[in-house]
């Protein structure tokens, strides 16, 4: 695999990855080289599929946000209808939310990172390496910047 297409499969600044178990993020980064070295000899229309499938991948986020509203909503149906005590679940989740919105980090995501789940870096990292794998971007210059000249200036 190319060393710059390398490097987009680790997205800098990936919170989920930073913060997520070790082991776990390298069993999901050997899966993704897997699959996108499978994919090289495989007809477009299954890069397609694949590229169709990836846009509905759920992500360590959205994962996360609907477990916290299930927990929640859960807990509160519980507190008002059984018992007070179940009131604190809506909190602790509300505290872990809040977390993970200042830190990146919840016990939750070490959690779902050991399910696999992917942030929507890596998941976005894949696509584009299918993307660049098929040919999509050949002929674009690199580095290329506007000019003056170009159509809409000046």
């Amino acid at each position: 695999m190319d060393a710059r297409l390398e490097q987009l499969l680790m997205p800098r600044g990936d919170r989920g990855r930073r913060h997520g178990p070790g082991k776990a993020n390298e069993e999901i980064l050997r899966e993704m080289r897997e699959r996108i070295a499978s994919y090289a000899s495989r007809p477009q229309d299954e890069v397609e599929g694949r590229l169709d499938e990836l846009e509905r991948e759920w992500d360590l986020e959205r994962a996360l946000q609907v477990n916290a509203a299930v927990l929640s909503l859960a807990g509160l149906v519980l507190g008002v209808t059984r018992d007070r005590k179940w009131l604190w679940v809506p909190g602790v989740v509300a505290g872990f939310l809040l977390q993970h919105a200042v830190s990146g980090w919840c016990p939750p995501v070490e959690v779902l990172r050991r399910w696999k789940l992917r942030t929507r870096g890596e998941i976005d990292a894949e696509k584009f390496a299918l993307r660049v794998q098929r040919g999509d971007f050949r002929g674009a210059e690199v580095g290329h910047s506007a000019s003056s000249e170009g159509p809409g200036w000046g």
